[in-house]
């Protein structure tokens, strides 16, 4: 209800003192929402899901789809023909972006605009919050992390190498998206086995030394780094990677597609930056970091424009509907919300780890020792059935049978291969195959003890089966 309409309705009124009492409610109210404008940071508590909508629909107004004087002669008019659609999107439907820069103001989609703008302006404070204090600028790219990197990698395919395809040396994960960025960006890929460092997989930086020596910088398009992935694998020296990156003038993009809820994959790229080291672009997954559905990423670089120049290379137009669920859930969550939940996904690591070494004493097994470089996955032995990975394969599928998701089973001698390259030992992270069988499991942002508690149970009862069946 527009005030100013109010107070003139009741202005002859006895019911004005009760009146101005509930403008006074409703100043109270929007009085958040002017900070939010005004300030453009991330509120320090969370706000109530009216207020996030009645924010949602004030900004929808403000675009020209929503105008009822309006007569649309153009091409893109925004026009949604189903009510239940429009409704899902709160009225958006101009999308984000113009002309191909995904942070220019549209003359259509004002509310879109601001939206976008305070989105970005608070994924900045939540990476902030997370370890990356020296970031300079963050980007919400409306495409999961596969995607994105390869988005990030098309700002240095030129120029071309004398040579044919420009190489990008890449530190070895055992996950299909990044590989495929490579390879649909144009380039081609340098594998970079990991080695082994009591139990935990690591960077062999040697090998990128000796790989830019036998390449030269020159034909070498880019580095990239993976802070977090599927134990045994640990965060790669990002430190060491960037300094290297630096002296050869080589760009480094950072994989921390799951690294914004773990201090201590912000801490190595932090230090990384610190130092001197070269870092142009670090990805995270929102959906892993943030809990909202798949389908988004946010980039971080530590210099504004190449974030700039990152946007401005966006071809058409974005959705939108990926910042509407950041811009709600980072309202909704608050810098205190996000803390909390940071906080409790170390407490529940820490649950999951002396679980799963109880649980690994009472069957004559072991949990790898993988903590002091991965602070999210676990890796457990599945020994017994190393010489039969089929039994091992198989506690895996009893798991999601009754209920258990996420965990991974890795048995030796399984092969994947991805375009022309053949990847052995698949799942392990390197090509060096396992001295056992393995299952992985993780404690990520959000999960909570009762899961964990559950996985125990069902975890404990699936083992002592397979001995039964064992010995029978």
């Amino acid at each position: 209800m527009n005030e100013k309409n109010l107070k003139a309705f009741y202005k002859d009124s006895r019911s004005s003192g009760y009146v101005q009492n509930a403008l006074n409610a409703r100043r109270h109210q929007d009085k958040p929402i002017q900070q939010l404008l005004e300030k453009r940071k991330w509120p320090q508590a969370g706000w109530a899901d009216d207020q996030i909508e009645h924010l949602l629909r004030e900004l929808s107004q403000m675009d020209t789809n929503r105008f009822p004087f309006i007569a649309g002669v153009g091409e893109r008019e925004g026009r949604v023909y189903n009510n239940l659609v429009s409704r899902r999107h709160f009225g958006f439907s101009h999308g984000i972006g113009r002309s191909g820069d995904l942070t220019e103001a549209q003359p259509k989609a004002i509310g879109s605009t601001i939206l976008n703008d305070i989105t970005n302006r608070m994924l900045l404070d939540v990476v902030k919050v997370s370890g990356l204090n020296a970031a300079k600028k963050c980007l919400l790219i409306p495409m999961a992390t596969g995607m994105t990197l390869l988005y990030c990698l098309l700002q240095f395919q030129e120029p071309i190498s004398p040579t044919g395809k420009r190489k990008v040396l890449w530190s070895r994960i055992d996950q299909k998206s990044c590989f495929k960025g490579i390879i649909s960006a144009g380039f081609e890929p340098v594998v970079i086995d990991t080695i082994s460092q009591d139990d935990i997989l690591s960077t062999d930086v040697e090998k990128f030394k000796y790989w830019i020596g036998e390449l030269k910088s020159d034909n070498i398009g880019c580095i990239i780094s993976t802070t977090s992935c599927f134990a045994p694998r640990g965060c790669d020296d990002v430190i060491s990677l960037a300094k290297l990156a630096r002296e050869h003038n080589i760009p480094h993009i950072v994989n921390n597609a799951y690294g914004l809820q773990s201090s201590l994959c912000t801490s190595r790229i932090e230090q990384a930056v610190r130092q001197g080291g070269r870092v142009d672009f670090v990805v995270q997954s929102t959906d892993k970091n943030l809990l909202v559905p798949v389908g988004a990423s946010i980039v971080v670089a530590f210099e504004e424009q190449k974030i700039d120049d990152l946007a401005k290379c966006y071809a058409g137009r974005a959705s939108i509907s990926q910042s509407i669920d950041i811009f709600i859930t980072l309202l909704s969550m608050g810098e205190m919300g996000f803390r909390k939940l940071l906080d409790q996904q170390k407490e529940c690591f820490d649950f999951l780890l002396h679980s799963m070494e109880r649980i690994a004493e009472d069957f004559g097994e072991r949990v790898f020792y993988t903590s002091r470089g991965n602070r999210i996955s676990i890796a457990f032995s599945l020994s017994k059935y190393s010489d039969k990975p089929e039994l091992a394969i198989e506690i895996g599928s009893r798991l999601f049978q009754r209920g258990i998701t996420g965990t991974r089973v890795v048995a030796p001698g399984s092969c994947m291969t991805i375009g022309s390259h053949v990847f052995k030992n698949w799942g392990s992270h390197t090509s060096e195959p396992p001295n056992v069988a393995y299952l992985t499991v993780a404690a990520a942002l959000g999960c909570l003890p009762e899961e964990i508690d559950i996985l125990n149970k069902k975890l404990r009862l699936i083992l002592e089966e397979m001995e039964k069946q064992a010995s029978q």
